[in-house]
């Protein structure tokens, strides 16, 4: 790695870390009903939102009343996505007159955007229309982040309150989150976007002529609908010369911006962040790069404001970077190490004129290795799943980074909200280990963690390996290998032995620890992976926040424990140490295995070559 290269990192590291107080402190007035600045704004316009909806946000609810209000809400958000993706083309707003979803991919999108995963069976572009991206997809976008804020901000109302029977209301720290921080974000960033050349409009897709005509070979296809063959059994084709091509346009900048503040990630386009009407240029990747982390970083210290102690915030935060820094610098580089095998043949590649043995495939060149390699990691650690290349070209050991990093359970920053009660769930479980090496009933933030909380923190730890795993056993031992369409029967993976493998263990790990990215060599837009991969999805997001917020009604309950000589300090370097190492053993106990049956041994392979 060059000089050039650790300068990349170390910037978006330090203005990620120097974002994390401001926007902090913000959000921290923001859910404590505190000025913010942007009360007089957009306070008529949250009040008028509670008069439609008919709600009092001054009406406390236990955490059952909130678990139903977040089902409720999300159930009914699922069921709008998926009749307006099915109606889409009976819906205004299709210029291009795209047909309605199949039901299994309705199904898949539905619950993929629901769930804040946002993960991808079809391609935007050629897919869905303007009203489908706006009204379903991007409305969700907002919604379901918010929910996972929401839920965030009852888990530490949980540890903040005593004795109290109640931990918020769920309406109101949905509208709160969704006013004040998704909105007024997405409008700036959108606009920043929009200034960098990214898309934004209503017009139909635009039909330009090549500066240089090509043509190419095409089969000719006979009365069934198949390729026609000679005598010798070859496919017969005709020249065909392309002169125009069509260029997707729509609603993009506004679409863009929620998906990475709110860690979706679904691409307007079918490349996602690599296209250039989505991602052009070196600022718009940054700015891009920077708001996926931003907010869920941001978070741990509106944590520590919230239950007092802003070091616990602060240890937390620190905890994620001393996972993500040095994984970051290793998937650079191992994209940056190159292909053994390209190497042997004396090639090099040459990226903006310098030479390089680096591994460009599947990488654009307005961004290179480095940020390829960052955006990686990030989109990877945040749940966010946006990309701007291609992970199914990453080097073997390139590729394990990423999927590794879903693995651990999508804390490492996490989705919004999400990752840190995540975080959090692994909190428990370090300070209850730490209480039994030392003979003492563990505390943590002045309240005592017993069996229930440990019960419950063991459930949101465990649901989604489990998911993971068995959902890619039942994948590779027959149904997720081929499908049927017709008479004809197709094969999903368009790679062989351990790289197969891997791109069907990646698309489990991305839906069940809702990240949404893909090695994208695995034809999942089939009925098998859009029920199987929904239904992981849903599993992964519902069955772990209804458990977190049991813990949280049960915190609030209990009365505060002043710290004694026994209780374990959880702001100093030791209680970090402990964190760190309960979530890198949890995912290398589970998923090791796994691992060393695909990129592993592909490593190994191709090393050998």
């Amino acid at each position: 790695m060059t000089a050039n290269h650790w300068i990349q990192i170390c910037l978006f590291v330090g203005v990620l870390v120097a974002t994390a107080k401001p926007l902090g402190w913000f959000m921290s007035r923001v859910f404590q009903g505190r000025p913010c600045g942007l009360d007089r704004v957009l306070g008529p316009f949250e009040r008028l939102m509670y008069r439609l909806a008919g709600v009092d946000p001054q009406s406390e609810m236990s955490w059952k009343s909130y678990a139903v209000a977040v089902m409720l809400f999300n159930v009914l958000g699922f069921a709008f996505v998926y009749l307006v993706v099915r109606l889409q083309d009976k819906l205004p707003l299709n210029p291009q007159a795209f047909l309605a979803n199949t039901p299994d991919l309705a199904f898949n999108t539905a619950v993929s955007f629901a769930t804040n995963t946002n993960w991808q069976s079809y391609g935007g572009e050629t897919t869905m229309s303007y009203l489908s991206q706006m009204l379903a997809l991007a409305v969700q976008n907002f919604v379901s982040a918010a929910t996972g804020i929401a839920v965030l901000i009852a888990v530490i109302r949980g540890f903040a309150r005593r004795n109290s029977e109640t931990i918020g209301n769920f309406w109101g720290d949905l509208t709160r989150s969704t006013v004040y921080v998704l909105l007024p974000l997405s409008i700036v960033l959108a606009l920043a976007l929009v200034s960098q050349g990214v898309v934004q409009n209503f017009q139909p897709y635009q039909a330009v002529t090549l500066v240089q005509p090509t043509s190419f070979d095409e089969p000719v296809m006979g009365a069934d609908g198949k390729p026609s063959m000679d005598a010798e059994g070859k496919p017969i084709t005709q020249k065909k010369e392309v002169t125009e091509q069509l260029l997707p346009t729509g609603p993009v900048a506004s679409q863009v911006a929620i998906k990475q503040l709110g860690t979706n990630g679904g691409g307007y386009f079918n490349v996602n962040s690599a296209h250039p009407y989505e991602n052009p240029t070196p600022l718009s990747n940054f700015l891009q790069l920077l708001s996926i982390l931003m907010i869920s970083g941001a978070l741990c210290w509106t944590f520590g404001d919230m239950v007092g102690d802003r070091r616990q915030g602060w240890a937390v935060l620190i905890a994620m970077l001393v996972i993500f820094v040095p994984l970051v610098i290793g998937v650079v580089m191992a994209e940056q190490s190159g292909v053994p095998a390209i190497s042997k043949m004396g090639v090099d590649q040459v990226i903006s004129g310098t030479q390089s043995g680096g591994n460009m495939e599947g990488k654009e060149t307005r961004f290179g290795i480095v940020n390829s390699g960052i955006w990686a990691a990030a989109t990877t650690a945040a749940s966010n799943g946006s990309v701007n290349s291609m992970h199914d070209s990453f080097t073997p050991l390139g590729g394990l980074v990423p999927m590794w990093l879903m693995q651990l359970g999508e804390v490492i920053f996490g989705g919004v909200g999400s990752g840190l009660y995540g975080m959090l769930m692994f909190a428990i479980v370090a300070v209850f280990v730490a209480g039994l090496m030392v003979g003492r009933t563990p505390e943590y933030l002045g309240k005592k963690i017993e069996a229930f909380e440990m019960k419950m923190a063991s459930l949101v730890i465990l649901i989604p390996p489990l998911v993971v795993l068995i959902g890619t056993a039942i994948a590779v031992v027959g149904p997720g290998l081929d499908y049927v369409v017709g008479d004809e029967v197709k094969g999903n993976l368009n790679n062989p032995g351990a790289h197969g493998y891997s791109e069907v263990l990646y698309a489990f790990t991305s839906a069940g620890n809702n990240n949404g990215s893909a090695f994208a060599g695995l034809t999942a837009n089939e009925p098998f992976y859009n029920s199987a991969l929904g239904i992981a999805m849903f599993v992964a997001r519902y069955w772990l926040m209804i458990p977190v917020l049991a813990i949280a009604g049960s915190l609030a309950r209990k009365k505060y424990t002043p710290p004694g000589a026994g209780t374990l300090p959880t702001h100093n370097t030791l209680f970090v140490v402990l964190l760190v190492g309960a979530v890198l053993l949890v995912g290398a106990l589970t998923f090791v295995p796994a691992l060393a049956l695909g990129p592993i041994v592909e490593h190994l392979q191709m090393t050998a070559m």
